[in-house]
């Protein structure tokens, strides 16, 4: 074989397995789980000003959380199993990567949401995938009438629709 064949079949083979081997990134979250159940812990005052892995700030006192694989920006509603109280946090950090833990939350979250003083607690996290589901799970409703089959609903006053001041 030439060298040149050779210097050919090594880069392909090299680019293949490259390929082959890409790691999926965490920023990836086709097929991810919407509601999962587990423990979750907090941290606070020693990491308080370091950078995250989303490059922003670490603010103790401010409702964000890490998730090892939620994208950046993702806003997902913490329940605590146990009392019922609940948070809305921005992932903005990767972890945990203690144990089975599902989610580290900040201080002030871990505050709200009463397990502070126990270091971790037992959660339901809850993805919030659009405005939708964040108006929902703030305690919003929506009653949207249904025009689809172009009728008007017998209690709508169809004048005041008509009348043109």
């Amino acid at each position: 074989m030439s060298h040149n064949r050779k210097c050919f079949i090594f880069s392909l083979i090299i680019f293949l397995f490259v390929g082959v081997s890409q790691p999926i990134f965490a920023q990836n979250n086709s097929g991810q789980t919407k509601v999962l159940k587990g423990e979750a812990s907090w941290y606070g005052s020693r990491y308080h000003g370091r950078k995250t892995s989303s490059g922003e700030r670490y603010n103790k006192n401010d409702m964000t959380a890490a998730h090892k694989t939620l994208p950046f920006g993702t806003k997902v509603k913490v329940t605590n199993l146990d009392n019922n109280e609940w948070v809305i946090v921005r992932i903005n950090d990767r972890g945990p990567f203690v144990g089975d833990r599902i989610i580290d939350v900040s201080e002030a979250a871990a505050r709200k949401l009463e397990f502070h003083g126990q270091g971790i607690g037992n959660v339901k996290v809850e993805v919030l995938e659009s405005k939708a589901d964040l108006a929902s799970a703030v305690g919003f409703s929506f009653n949207v009438p249904s025009f689809a089959s172009n009728e008007l609903s017998a209690d709508i006053d169809t004048r005041v629709l008509l009348s043109r001041n």
